[in-house]
Formats: C-alpha cells, sequence, structure tokens
C-alpha cells in the first residue's frame, strides 16, 4: 500500500498522455480527410469547415475529460487512507 501515490502519479501520466496522442491523430485524420473532401468539391468547402470545427471540439472535449479525472485522482485522491 505504500507505491499507491506512485502508481496514481503512472496512472495519471498514462491518462493525459494517451488522451493527448488520440486526440491528436484524430484531429490529424479529420484535418487530412477535410482536405481532401475540399479538394474534390470546393463548393462545400463553407459546410465541411463548420462541421470540422464542431468535431475537434468534441475531440478535444474528450481530451479534457480525461485530463480533469486524472486531475481528480492526483489531488483529491480516493485511494489514499
Amino acid at each position: 500500500m505504500e507505491n499507491v501515490l506512485g502508481l496514481v502519479a503512472l496512472a495519471c501520466g498514462l491518462i493525459v498522455g494517451l488522451g493527448a496522442i488520440g486526440a491528436s491523430i484524430g484531429i490529424a485524420l479529420m484535418g487530412g480527410k477535410f482536405l481532401e473532401a475540399s479538394a474534390r468539391q470546393p463548393e462545400l468547402m463553407n459546410d465541411l469547415q463548420t462541421k470540422m470545427f464542431v468535431l475537434a471540439g468534441l475531440i478535444d472535449a474528450a481530451f479534457l475529460i480525461g485530463v480533469a479525472i486524472a486531475l481528480l485522482f492526483a489531488f483529491a485522491n480516493p485511494f489514499t487512507l
């Protein structure tokens, strides 16, 4: 039980790190698909851009929820006695 704080710190780092990697890959793939779609049909660029920004916000929101959970475990740790 003495290594609980170290394991919580490791878990928080993994939550934030893997969440950042996932959000970065998701936004990169979405941006690439947006460029492909706007090159094929330039007249739809405004509609696609709006949808892309909404999806980018949702992807970032999922990452920030993970950061909030990691901060909860880091500062208000329910596992310590």
